[in-house]
């Protein structure tokens, strides 16, 4: 019963972060529901193996998200 509902509940949306090193080359990705632990990592739009030890693109950055506010919030009457 468990699997049935396990089905239809919402799973938090993956993200993707690179693990950038003192020159700003790409050591690692990750990719999780909630920002990595400690210095370095970035937030970026996709995973491309290609950027692994090379400097990361401008583009493939995602600027810093906005606290997310209540997803249940009262209504206006």
């Amino acid at each position: 019963m468990h699997f049935l509902w396990s089905l239809f509940s919402r799973k938090p949306a993956l993200r993707q972060f690179a693990l950038l090193d003192a020159q700003g080359r790409c050591q690692a990705f990750k990719e999780c529901s909630l920002p990595p632990v400690g210095e370095g990592w970035v937030e970026i739009d996709e995973i491309r193996l290609s950027w692994m030890h090379h400097p990361l693109p401008a583009r493939a950055r995602i600027s810093q998200r906005p606290a997310q506010a209540p997803s249940h919030q009262p209504l206006a009457a």
